[in-house]
């Protein structure tokens, strides 16, 4: 049975190109709202072979009921991170090509983070700059991946090495969408949801200890308040550093550790054990909380509180076995947050207080790595 229909919520991100959030169900059947973003009469629907089947039909009625005019093209990626690579970026070139795209389309991003982040940036390529409008349908990306603008592909070498910053018109989080999302993937996204408490917001790390049972049950106000928090701390960030040259970096604690540990996997590929985005930094947020321990930057009992919160939600806290520590090392080398061939990491002070250090000693790490003191 859906919960009855109330107005979104709605966080307010400002800056140059200011935009907002809708927070609420049913969202992906309100054409008007959908539409009102839309400058010229091209739409590229771009998702995956997971979400397409679900929601695509939908939305493109939606849209053209809304306005009949549109002429609204197809683009559905195979699901998985293993598809957001350059040669996934060119297949959405060509399908704005084929659709005849002309600079006041419009891309609307259905699906996870891989859709989100690969649909901006094909947006901002196609002739130098279309709009995009974010319809992200799994938790972590409506609390992180769809807010902000930054739109990337990955190489072998690593994640997000190559992309561009690109504000969305609007994001649309419908929360219906999560009742169809795999436990797995919504312990996923409350991994980021809890980054948001460990980097600024004590109480919120409070209130999602006290919550843990409603959010993994899927309850839909406890969902609702927890998107809208998260997403209220990173408009608050982006706003202040759209381009990441400072505070936006916070954003990134346990990513340095967590990217290093997707790209040794492989990108979780299909059919495979390997962690998902969102397990990878809920282990790499364990392993900054401990380096900074290790630093004496943060008592221990705060990275114990921590990992003992992502345990409780099912989450992994521990590096899979098989990774090589120098291995991880060699990876983290190539985070874009690097200066000068060092590294500089999110690390914190405590829960609530994250900070960014740079020139961090290879050899600590590497002894947090290996599991040694």
């Amino acid at each position: 049975m859906n919960p009855p229909r109330t107005p979104p919520r709605i966080v307010h991100v400002g800056g140059s190109a200011p935009y907002d959030i809708h927070i609420g169900h049913g969202l992906l059947d309100d054409g008007a709202a959908l539409a009102a973003h839309v400058r010229g009469r091209h739409v590229l629907l771009l998702s995956d072979t997971n979400v397409a089947p679900l929601y695509a039909e939908r939305v493109a009625a939606a849209l053209q009921a809304a306005r009949p005019e549109l002429k609204i093209g197809r683009f559905v990626l195979p699901a998985g991170e293993a598809s957001k690579t350059l040669a996934g970026f060119g297949e959405a070139i060509t399908a704005l090509a084929e659709l005849g795209a002309t600079r006041d389309a419009c891309v609307f991003a259905l699906g996870g983070g891989v859709v989100g982040d690969l649909a901006g940036f094909a947006a901002a390529c196609w002739m130098r700059g279309v709009d995009c409008v974010q319809l992200p349908t799994t938790l972590l990306s409506m609390v992180d991946s769809s807010v902000g603008g930054k739109t990337a592909v990955d190489l072998p070498q690593g994640k997000n090495l190559v992309g561009a910053f690109h504000l969305p018109r609007a994001v649309f989080a419908d929360t219906g969408a999560l009742t169809s999302l795999p436990l797995r993937e919504l312990r996923a996204g409350l991994a980021e949801v809890i980054k948001y408490g460990a980097i600024r917001d004590p109480l919120f790390m409070e209130w999602l200890g006290a919550e843990r049972e409603a959010l993994l049950a899927g309850d839909a106000h406890a969902l609702a308040t927890a998107i809208a928090r998260s997403c209220e701390h990173k408009a608050e960030i982006v706003e202040r550093d759209p381009l990441e040259k400072g505070e936006r970096a916070l954003l990134n604690l346990g990513h340095t550790f967590g990217h290093a540990i997707e790209t040794e996997q492989g990108y979780g590929a299909p059919g495979s054990d390997n962690l998902n985005h969102g397990e990878a930094v809920a282990v790499g947020m364990v392993l900054a909380a401990r380096l900074s321990t290790q630093l004496g930057l943060a008592p221990a009992s705060d990275a114990e509180a921590l990992q003992a919160l992502l345990a409780r939600y099912g989450l992994p806290t521990q590096i899979p076995v098989g990774l090589a520590p120098e291995a991880l090392l060699a990876r983290m080398r190539l985070d874009k947050k690097n200066i000068a061939g060092r590294l500089r990491l999110v690390l914190w002070r405590g829960i609530g207080q994250a900070m960014v250090v740079p020139d961090v000693d290879e050899a600590q790490v590497l002894q947090v790595l290996a599991g040694t003191p």
